[in-house]
């Protein structure tokens, strides 16, 4: 009899594990992981992977411009800089730098408005470079962005806006200071929202293939904003519980609980 008992035991615990079951298939998704077809890609197909193109200076950009001189006094009047409001990763705070104003214009102390939107930072460079010279015999001219900022959204780890001391950065640079995608985030639809003189443009990659390495967002330009959709798992919860934090864990917990009751 008491055999009896614990095999109809074990008989209603099968639909609980299929539960279980169902909600570890959600989550352990064959395409979670990154690049899944690097073996089968041929090295020609990664070696024209998509070329680095310098963004342009756009309006409402800061730039930081360093003149370099035999005087070092000198230098240091032309480099008077403003502080403007710039976002950093995890706070608002000034950065010194030049607004690039509405009519695509920056103003440097003793060289006037100079015109850079439109422009790369070396072409900038070679501009002011030129006026400089018209005021000091030998001097270098440094610009870079201060303000090369993107947004990262959606299902990942941390998510927030993220200054990048580097204009070639890439949206695997971004995905890594956002704490990379949670287990979640639908990895083979990746949503890039890019600000191209004032137009709105839309790109898609798939972090499970290696044809992001030949996207052309796979560069990121200054002001993109990068969102990580939820996935099946995620949606399948939210539905049934109407939160949105349940996840594995608390459907893993409650399965153990009805199981262990089962066998009091």
């Amino acid at each position: 009899m008491k055999k009896q008992t614990n095999v109809n035991k074990r008989r209603r615990l099968f639909p609980l594990l299929f539960v279980l079951a169902f909600f570890t298939s959600c989550v352990s998704n064959k395409k979670i992981a990154y690049f899944q077809d690097i073996q089968t890609v041929k090295q020609a197909n990664l070696d024209s992977s998509a070329k680095y193109v310098e963004p342009k200076i756009q309006n409402d950009d800061i730039l930081t411009v360093n003149i370099f001189t035999l005087d070092p006094e000198s230098g240091a009047i032309v480099n008077q800089a403003p502080a403007t409001g710039a976002l950093n990763s995890t706070l608002t705070a000034a950065a010194t730098g030049y607004l690039v104003d509405k009519n695509g214009e920056i103003e440097l102390v003793l060289l006037g408005r100079i015109k850079v939107a439109g422009l790369t930072t070396f072409e900038a460079r070679e501009l002011i470079s030129g006026k400089v010279r018209e005021i000091y015999n030998k001097a270098s001219v440094e610009v870079r962005f201060a303000n090369f900022k993107v947004s990262v959204f959606g299902e990942v780890n941390l998510p927030s806006t993220y200054t990048f001391p580097n204009e070639k950065t890439t949206i695997l640079d971004a995905l890594s200071r956002a704490g990379d995608l949670t287990i979640f985030g639908k990895r083979d639809n990746i949503l890039i929202v890019r600000d191209n003189d004032g137009k709105k443009e839309f790109g898609r990659v798939n972090l499970n293939s290696t044809t992001i390495f030949r996207s052309p967002f796979y560069y990121l330009k200054q002001n993109d904003a990068i969102y990580i959709e939820p996935n099946k798992a995620r949606v399948s919860a939210n539905n049934a519980s109407q939160v949105q934090t349940i996840g594995i864990i608390s459907s893993v917990l409650s399965v153990l609980v009805l199981a262990i009751s089962l066998f009091k």
